[in-house]
């Protein structure tokens, strides 16, 4: 990102990626937009509570689309309340066959491809040459739109849909969740504002995949 100062949008889900993504392009630059997306999920209200909370603490303009039809359209579990989310087990978190189990449970038809295009049209519109995306390695495995191969192939797209160059990056991408905690920590994100858990409720539940990847995370990095 340091090639151009040209500003960026962030994809906000108020989760650990998202968080330390907001941290990095801060530091990097200027960040002209936060956007976050609810879709009917679950966690819609924990997740945009997170993420206004983070973007008023790096004081960026946070932006909600609300995007209903999505809810409409998804089966899975994420959003489909009649549904169980799926428990994979700490053990679990290493089994390609029970995490992708997982991940086409909680699978929202087009997600990022949707949030990055809307989030061309505003990078597009205020000027800014990046979007900038809460990627990881740890979940690229089986969420094929956290991986290079998929930004790599978004960029190609938006050469041809935008005429100012607007380019996908995620500063996250190559890394673990146990090291993007101690990236946060490095860059002072307030990771207590962080909402990962996949459930809505008064507390993580604890027991969904995204909230045994982060308590992991939190105590491989040397915080249990």
């Amino acid at each position: 990102m340091n090639d151009e100062n040209r500003g960026s949008i962030i994809l906000l889900s108020g989760g650990l990626d998202s968080a330390v993504g907001l941290g990095a392009a801060v530091r990097n630059g200027q960040v002209l937009l936060a956007l976050s997306f609810d879709y009917g999920q679950r966690a819609a209200a924990r997740e945009i509570e997170a993420a206004a909370r983070l973007a008023e603490y790096y004081a960026v303009p946070h932006r909600v689309i609300k995007l209903p039809f999505l809810g409409e359209i998804t089966t899975g579990s994420l959003v489909n309340r009649a549904e169980p989310l799926p428990k994979v087990g700490a053990s679990g978190l290493d089994d390609l066959d029970v995490t992708s189990k997982s991940a086409a449970s909680v699978w929202v038809p087009n997600r990022n491809g949707l949030f990055i295009n809307i989030a061309a049209a505003f990078a597009e519109s205020l000027g800014a040459g990046w979007i900038v995306a809460g990627f990881n390695a740890e979940e690229a495995a089986t969420f094929p739109d956290n991986s290079r191969t998929f930004v790599e192939a978004v960029n190609r797209c938006l050469d041809f849909s935008t005429l100012t160059g607007v380019k996908l990056t995620s500063l996250t991408m190559e890394m673990d969740k146990v090291e993007i905690v101690r990236y946060g920590r490095l860059l002072g994100v307030p990771l207590d504002y962080v909402w990962s858990c996949y459930e809505g409720g008064e507390k993580p539940c604890g027991e969904c995949e995204s909230c045994l990847r982060l308590a992991r995370a939190l105590k491989e990095a040397g915080k249990g």
